[in-house]
């Protein structure tokens, strides 16, 4: 595997490389540190993320005097920087897929492309002398598409520091799926048939016939796929998260439902969504000049009823304008609102004399669940631009409708190519072009990992450290088959950590249903998500002074 710190161009002279991991950087191990339990996650069992070490605890809470103070909030952040001196992690990997010449298998929206789709070596070039070395002038020195409307989404972003939690650049994540890879053409078929049901209710999976065809066509890719039960995708696990709480209970999230009480009025999530067959980039000549980074010329149709999330289509168009923290925002304002769904472990639990508010209580969730968003994005920006830089989706497609049509071959692998998903694709619209939801296709960034999976990642781990994940919400609800209503929920029980854990798959994986990620975008989004997360809890598990013991996951 290429090492991603030293790129295909040379890293300036006064980089330095650290080689000696001394922890590992899993859910459990990014957490060590001076007194400092391991923390579960998004896909593990619970355990605790506890305060202050025995001697930091000891040090006297006041009163002090102004000097004493200023030392002893040196102290405190003192502390924190050397626990992250010490999270060395191991170096982070990339698969080989940037050592193709034609550079098939990288994303380049926005530069120049020639008349097949494959991006200017030189350009290319150029934009990879830009991000290893991080001059802000060599930046401005990339040659854009001579029709590009569009510009790169902010590469510059992946050198941030930051100032909470561990830096952005120390989070982990595995290399992306190699380009001609068994693996990455099973994603690839998973994203086809998610274009294909884009319409289909979520309700209806259980008898609907395009769902079935595509149950069967992913079941014929070798190896266990995605969310599964005993190993078989069903109708009940298509497109699913891969947590147990993804697979209880209707596809979409409470969350994602109920009614948002916001400050003095409560707000109804019924939103606008596009019409039935609202597709884009099927012809060429609109997919390579949205490749060149030009503004798309046409744009959606939408139903003037407002609806209920309740198709890829619609879910697909909430992630397309929602703003960063969103569905978080709006999980926090839910969750506080019920008024008995905090964490059990809140030490202003039981209390006679006092009640959480500036910590442990809604002004402190709902700024932790919206600065996790940028803090997460910082360390997505880095993986992004500076590690891997995977082709999206959109263009992979391109890949195999060149394969097909004779007018060059790429090595993708030949399972995507004898699909169903593709013969389909091709069947409707005479290529094999991804039809995407949106009509610009994918955002100017790298599709690895996904913007939107590793801030859901973030934020829902913050929800699930100050609320009770075994509450049972009460009057649970899923939308009809036509969006117009929500009707009572009458199956298992769902609980706040079970339907958190839905909110990120549905936002990360709503996603790759308009078909601009793949799924390893969004699931390994999540985890790097997390890691910021917990890393950003750890710190301001050292700032209390209550008797408290600490965040539980």
């Amino acid at each position: 595997m290429s090492d991603p710190h030293v790129l295909p161009s040379s890293v300036p002279e006064n980089s330095t490389t650290v080689e000696t991991p001394t922890t590992d950087v899993s859910r459990r191990g990014f957490l060590r540190g001076a007194g400092v339990l391991a923390a579960a996650g998004l896909t593990a069992g619970g355990s605790t993320l506890a305060t202050p070490d025995a001697a930091e605890a000891a040090d006297p809470i006041g009163p002090l005097s102004a000097r004493q103070r200023r030392v002893r909030a040196f102290q405190v952040r003192n502390r924190a920087a050397r626990r992250l001196a010490l999270d060395v992690p191991p170096a982070q990997e990339a698969n080989d897929d940037e050592n193709y010449a034609d550079y098939r298998a990288s994303f380049c929206k926005c530069l120049p492309h020639d008349a097949i789709g494959e991006v200017d070596p030189a350009a290319y070039q150029s934009f990879l002398n830009a991000l290893s070395t991080g001059d802000p002038n060599a930046f401005e020195q990339i040659p854009l598409s001579s029709s590009a409307g569009r510009k790169l989404a902010n590469p510059q972003g992946a050198y941030a520091y930051e100032m909470t939690g561990g830096d952005g650049h120390s989070a982990r994540m595995p290399p992306a799926p190699a380009f001609n890879s068994a693996f990455t053409a099973t994603e690839m078929a998973e994203v086809y048939w998610q274009a294909l049901t884009r319409d289909v209710p979520f309700n209806d999976y259980g008898t609907d016939p395009l769902v079935a065809a595509a149950v069967a066509d992913l079941n014929a890719f070798p190896g266990s796929f995605g969310a599964t039960d005993g190993g078989v995708i069903t109708p009940g696990t298509l497109f699913r998260g891969e947590t147990v709480g993804d697979l209880i209970g209707p596809y979409i999230s409470q969350f994602m439902w109920w009614p948002i009480p916001y400050g003095p009025t409560t707000v109804e999530q019924r939103y606008r969504q596009p019409v039935a067959g609202d597709d884009f980039m099927i012809d060429f000549a609109e997919w390579l000049e949205i490749q060149r980074g030009a503004a798309p010329t046409r744009s959606n149709t939408f139903d003037p009823t407002l609806r209920y999330i309740h198709s890829n289509r619609s879910l697909g168009e909430w992630v397309h304008n929602d703003f960063t923290y969103q569905g978080y925002l709006n999980a926090a304002l839910i969750l506080l609102g019920l008024g008995n769904a905090g964490a059990t472990n809140n030490p202003y639990i039981g209390s006679a004399t006092q009640g959480a508010f500036v910590t442990f209580g809604g002004p402190q969730v709902l700024d932790l669940v919206t600065r996790a968003a940028v803090v997460s994005l910082k360390a997505a920006w880095y993986q992004k631009w500076l590690v891997h830089r995977r082709l999206r989706p959109e263009v992979f497609a391109a890949r195999v409708e060149n394969t097909l049509n004779g007018t060059k071959t790429y090595d993708v692998h030949p399972t995507i190519l004898n699909s169903d998903a593709v013969a389909r694709v091709l069947g409707a619209n005479g290529n094999a072009l991804l039809p995407m939801a949106y009509t610009e296709g994918s955002p100017t960034h790298p599709s690895y990992p996904a913007g939107h999976a590793t801030i859901a990642g973030a934020c829902c781990t913050v929800l699930k450290a100050f609320f009770n994940e075994d509450y049972v919400l009460p009057d649970p609800v899923v939308a009809s088959s036509d969006g117009l209503a929500l009707d009572p929920w009458t199956g298992a029980d769902l609980t706040v950590g079970n339907e958190i854990n839905k909110l990120a798959a549905n936002i990360a994986i709503g996603r790759d249903a308009a078909g601009v990620h793949y799924r390893t975008d969004g699931v390994d989004g999540l985890d790097i998500g997390e890691q910021v997360a917990i890393g950003m809890l750890r710190d301001y598990s050292t700032v209390y002074t209550e008797n408290a013991e600490g965040f539980r996951l």
